[in-house]
C-alpha cells in the first residue's frame, strides 16, 4: 500500500480537482482543497486567490504534495484570465512549494500542445510540441517552470499531459465530432486515478512529464506506456464511459 499523504489539491472544486480529491480521499490520503469557491465535497478546504501568495502560503502549510490544477482550462482573454490564472498563479504555487519545502508537485498540461497533430500517432512525451494558441503557450511555461524547479530547488515534479476531459454538453458534442476526440477522451474516474498515481509512485527522476487519458475507441491517440510504467496508471474507461456532465460545475480546470 502506497505512503499517506497530505496533499494540496489546487482547482478542487472544478471538473478534474473534483475527481482528483474523490480519489486521493478512497486512497487514505488527507486532502485539502484550494479555489476560488467553496469545495463542498471536502472538509478540509481553503477559498482563495490562485495568484495570491498569502493565500497559496495559508493552504500548502502542513502538506508535502501538491496538485496544482487551478487555472482557466482553455483559450481566454490573456491579460484579464490566462495571465492571473495560468501564469502567475503558476509562480505563486511554485514558489509556495518551495518555501514550504514539498516533497512533490503534480503539474497540469494539456493535449492542446499538440493541435491539429495528424501524426504519426501515438503521440509520446517526445513528440514536438506545436502549441496554437495562447492557453496552450500558458501550457509549455507550465514544463518549462515545472522543469527549473525541479533542477535548482530539488523539487520532484510530475507533469501530466491529459487527454480531453468534457466539462459540459457542448464540449462533449465537440469531441464526439472531433476525428480523434474518442481516442483521447479522459473520464473524471480515470482523471481521478492518473493524478493519484503521479502523487503515490516512487523512485521518479526529478522532472517527468506523461500522457494519462482513457481507452481509445479506434486508434491510440497518445502512448500511455511511459504513465503506465512510470506511476503505475491504469485507465478503465472508454468513451462514454465514465462520463458526468450533471455534476454542477465549479471554478477550477
Amino acid at each position: 500500500m502506497a505512503r499517506a499523504h497530505a496533499v494540496l489539491v489546487t482547482g478542487s472544486a472544478g471538473w478534474i480537482g473534483r475527481a482528483v480529491s474523490a480519489e486521493l480521499l478512497a486512497r487514505g490520503h488527507r486532502v485539502r482543497g484550494f479555489d476560488r469557491v467553496p469545495s463542498p465535497a471536502l472538509r478540509d478546504a481553503v477559498v482563495g486567490d490562485v495568484a495570491s501568495p498569502g493565500d497559496l502560503l495559508r493552504a500548502v502549510e502542513g502538506m508535502d504534495t501538491a496538485v496544482h490544477l487551478a487555472a482557466t482550462p482553455d483559450e481566454a482573454d490573456f491579460m484579464t484570465l490566462l495571465l492571473p490564472n495560468n501564469v502567475v498563479g503558476l509562480y505563486r504555487m511554485l514558489e509556495a512549494a518551495r518555501q514550504a519545502r514539498l516533497e512533490r508537485v503534480v503539474l497540469i498540461s494539456s493535449g492542446q500542445l499538440y493541435r491539429g497533430h495528424d501524426g504519426p500517432l501515438p503521440i509520446n512525451p517526445a513528440t514536438p510540441i506545436a502549441p496554437r494558441n495562447w492557453y496552450a503557450l500558458t501550457k509549455v511555461l507550465t514544463e518549462a517552470a515545472g522543469q527549473v524547479y525541479a533542477a535548482t530547488h530539488g523539487l520532484t515534479v510530475v507533469v501530466i499531459r491529459p487527454g480531453w476531459v468534457p466539462r459540459d454538453r457542448a464540449h462533449a458534442a465537440e469531441l464526439a465530432a472531433s476525428a480523434h476526440g474518442k481516442d483521447g477522451y479522459l473520464s473524471p474516474g480515470d482523471a481521478g486515478r492518473g493524478f493519484a498515481a503521479a502523487v503515490e509512485a516512487e523512485g521518479l527522476a526529478r522532472f517527468t512529464v506523461v500522457h494519462v487519458c482513457s481507452l481509445p475507441v479506434g486508434m491510440p491517440r497518445y502512448d500511455l506506456r511511459p504513465a503506465k510504467t512510470l506511476l503505475g496508471y491504469e485507465p478503465r474507461d472508454r468513451w462514454p464511459e465514465g462520463l458526468d456532465l450533471d455534476a454542477p460545475a465549479g471554478a477550477g480546470t
